[in-house]
């Protein structure tokens, strides 16, 4: 399968379960894809965020050897919203590495911004949560960020928000 070629035919959540499939636990594949994901252009990086981070999703451990590419991509100026949203996404699922916990830390607190898509911030709530119980130092200043954007978030921010914070009493 030529992934490029399929992500320059479209998006589509049939396409990323194509390219899911095909990739599967591969490592050489996921890195292709890692590979495409960070070649561009713009569009085709976009397009090949959802599938990565669907891969990991499954199969945690592809992502291993690309924890600093992919924190690096985040920190772009001008990614686009789909790239974050689906980094965060996998992070969610990963046990990140101790040398990158500071950087997952500093990206996620920075991603809860009220600026940020709900989507991007829910995510980030919760890579923060998971992290918290490894750093209970975390816990106290993650509750102040939630509980200071309660009150003007959606549905969908309130529900991760209290999944969260019920985590954080544990």
């Amino acid at each position: 399968m030529n992934i490029r070629k399929l992500l320059e035919t479209g998006h589509s959540k049939s396409i990323t379960n194509k390219i899911v499939a095909y990739v599967g636990a591969d490592q050489e594949r996921f890195n292709s894809l890692i590979t495409i994901f960070l070649a561009g252009p713009h569009q085709i990086t976009q397009r090949a965020a959802w599938p990565l981070s669907y891969c990991v999703m499954q199969h945690p451990f592809l992502i291993e050897r690309h924890y600093n590419t992919i924190l690096k991509m985040v920190a772009k100026p001008g990614v686009h919203d789909a790239v974050k949203r689906n980094i965060v996404r996998l992070l969610q699922f990963v046990e990140v590495p101790g040398k990158y916990q500071g950087k997952v830390i500093d990206m996620c607190f920075a991603l809860m911004d009220p600026k940020e898509p709900i989507a991007v911030r829910a995510f980030s709530m919760t890579v923060l949560g998971n992290l918290a119980g490894r750093h209970p130092d975390l816990k106290k200043e993650l509750r102040l960020v939630i509980e200071d954007q309660l009150p003007y978030g959606s549905a969908g921010f309130v529900g991760r928000a209290k999944k969260v914070l019920k985590q954080l009493e544990k």
